[in-house]
């Protein structure tokens, strides 16, 4: 069975489509179809969804912030008998309480002053989506590619940067296997190799080696460690716009800052920096 659901906006429908899809990610495959209604101004555009959503079945969810278009709404609904659901509403309402201030029932407002937080949840699901590797051939849609050997923060970071809007994948290295031929012909993307010091890294993986039992092999090596390095360094130099970051010894939080500062120094004053605010 498919389910209907109508969602109406006075604006784009972008706040409460995402806000919907997100909501729908908590109940699994279910059969659903987002119907969207924008610009919706008048009793009889409301009339009509409300007319299509009983014959199909279906039910409203909508981010009306004039007050007068969420009463008929809700009217209608009961006399429609279809379901609504208010997403502005209630928080406009508590605003206004808490505020002691009237809204203004701008339409689009809502949606301009969320776009960062929207942003932010994309940004957040690209970075799982392609984390060590993943989904490989569709890191061209991001915007920053981290490359490392194993244990270079790679995935930290990808986190870290994805709270701040950016969308992110991570590509591991691993000495004589082959890179994905994609990452060689990236563009319009910011790449960044990491790199660390050999002892560092081999301490580092020493750590974990001891806490798996033992059982990575020569993961740990020294010796394999610096060739693994020296690999890595080799690719990231045959890459075109490859920046090469140093890790040693570096909180996330640093880390981040030099690969930001870069792209500023790259691009300037872009529309990109303004993904760095908190």
């Amino acid at each position: 069975m498919k389910h209907q659901v109508y969602v109406i906006s006075d604006g784009t429908g972008k706040t409460a489509e995402g806000a919907l899809q997100s909501a729908m990610a908590q109940f699994g495959k279910v059969n659903v179809k987002i119907n969207i209604r924008s610009n919706v101004h008048t009793d009889s555009d409301i009339k009509k969804i409300m007319e299509e959503a009983k014959v199909n079945r279906g039910f409203v969810v909508h981010t009306i912030v004039s007050k007068n278009l969420r009463d008929r709404i809700l009217i209608l609904g009961r006399l429609y008998d279809v379901e609504t659901i208010d997403l502005m509403g209630p928080l406009l309402a508590q605003l206004s309480r808490q505020l002691d201030y009237s809204p203004v029932e701008t339409p689009g407002m809502f949606r301009k002053l969320n776009r960062s937080y929207f942003q932010r949840i994309e940004a957040m699901e690209f970075a799982f989506r392609h984390d060590d590797g993943q989904r490989v051939e569709e890191i061209d849609k991001g915007e920053v590619v981290l490359l490392g050997v194993s244990r270079t923060f790679k995935t930290p970071l990808s986190i870290y940067l994805a709270f701040k809007g950016w969308r992110v994948a991570n590509v591991p290295i691993i000495l004589n296997i082959d890179p994905p031929g994609i990452i060689y012909d990236l563009k319009n993307l910011y790449i960044f190799g990491l790199s660390t010091y050999p002892k560092n890294l081999s301490e580092l993986r020493s750590v974990r080696d001891h806490y798996l039992g033992g059982s990575t092999g020569s993961y740990s090596d020294i010796e394999y460690v610096t060739e693994e390095l020296k690999y890595a360094k080799k690719i990231f130099r045959n890459i075109k716009g490859c920046s090469i970051i140093d890790v040693t010894n570096k909180p996330i939080e640093e880390i981040a800052s030099d690969i930001l500062n870069r792209i500023k120094d790259s691009e300037g004053e872009s529309s990109y920096v303004e993904n760095t605010d908190d």
